[in-house]
């Protein structure tokens, strides 16, 4: 075996093992996303009618009564959410936390969309997926190019 293909070698493991560890930060961000989109949910409709009911909720993700019920218990082991049959649902104070900073996230990623020049409805449509994803360096670098631009106006 030549010097050569043994960094290859050893380059391509490491470029396998960086691959893996994206992808599974991936996946970690999935799992996570569908509690921050509840829990973000639920905030707003406790803000503009004073309580979450299932039904509201399912009109309001877009899915079914069953499918409310089944990750509201989720994120109650998750003690994201507190809940009880034919009850509101409230947010636990680590669910409050989770919900506005989810919400803040959410209007940084929309803000930075619009100064880029993308329409309101899909800066809105289009953060729904990448707030997400976006590590921490990202999301700063979006503040801080949205500052830039507008010390420059």
């Amino acid at each position: 075996m030549s010097k050569s293909s043994g960094f290859s070698s050893v380059a391509s493991r490491a470029a396998q093992a960086t691959d893996a560890a994206a992808h599974a930060s991936v996946r970690a961000a999935h799992a996570n996303e569908l509690a921050e989109d509840y829990v973000e949910a639920i905030a707003m409709l406790i803000a503009s009618r004073g309580e979450a009911r299932v039904v509201d909720l399912a009109q309001a993700m877009g899915v079914t009564h069953v499918t409310v019920v089944r990750t509201i218990a989720r994120l109650q082991r998750e003690k994201l959410v507190i809940s009880q049959p034919y009850r509101a649902i409230f947010l636990t104070p680590a669910g409050q936390s989770l919900a506005t900073r989810s919400r803040e996230r959410h209007e940084l990623v929309v803000a930075f969309l619009r100064s880029m020049g993308v329409s309101a409805s899909i800066a809105e449509r289009d953060a729904e997926g990448i707030e997400h994803h976006c590590s921490p360096q990202t999301l700063a670098a979006f503040a801080r190019s949205m500052r830039t631009r507008q010390t420059r106006k």
